[in-house]
């Protein structure tokens, strides 16, 4: 079993919650709710890694903030 991390967005426009995994090509999807948004990127996960594991240059590290005036 592997954990994949991915990344949660609401989109202003829809309302709904877009997730996405970073260096993971197609695998994302939005739902109207953050379970609904959970069980979604897991079956799209499970549907893609039936083509194998994506090979990817690049880690998740994680997210930082900056601020600017």
């Amino acid at each position: 079993m592997k954990t994949y991390t991915y990344i949660v967005e609401k989109c202003s426009e829809t309302g709904f919650y877009v997730g996405h995994v970073p260096g993971f090509p197609g695998a994302h999807s939005q739902a109207e709710t953050l379970d609904e948004l959970q069980q979604n990127m897991q079956e799209v996960i499970e549907m893609l890694l039936e083509d194998g594991e994506p090979q990817s240059d690049a880690e998740f590290i994680g997210t930082q903030m900056v601020k600017v005036a």
